[in-house]
């Protein structure tokens, strides 16, 4: 009996590491939010908030991770931004503030993209701690 209560046990923590595992899929990089807050302060803080409903030039980036693209309702967004159905992942998010254009061409986003691997892993931190 002893056995067999082991092994349901160590089988549990086994499938809890797999959905930890599977769950972080989505979480942010290694990044440091706090250094994240720096970064948008300087590269998006002219066109975004991250406070709920405030829009500015961009829609508001307050719990953006895992949000529909082009779903808040009160912004104008482009057409190739409402047509691109996106869902705003972590990876999504890097490969959106890459490089804007290649990730949704035609879109209207006036930002060349954030080439420095770190600051991109810090921004994401902190964006994914803004819910």
């Amino acid at each position: 009996m002893g056995l067999r209560r082991a092994t349901v046990v160590h089988l549990s923590f086994g499938l809890l590491a797999c959905f930890i595992i599977v769950n972080n899929a989505h979480a942010a990089p290694g990044g440091d939010a706090k250094a994240g807050a720096d970064v948008f302060d300087q590269e998006c803080s002219d066109c975004h908030s991250v406070k709920q409903g405030k829009n500015k030039k961009g829609p508001s980036l307050f719990g953006v991770v895992d949000r529909k693209s082009a779903s808040i309702a009160d912004f104008a967004y482009s057409d190739p931004m409402r047509a691109s159905n996106i869902v705003w992942s972590v990876d999504k998010i890097e490969s959106y503030i890459t490089n804007p254009k290649a990730a949704v061409p035609g879109g209207k986003m006036k930002y060349d993209g954030l080439g420095n691997e770190t600051a991109r892993a810090n921004l994401l931190a902190f964006l994914a701690a803004q819910k």
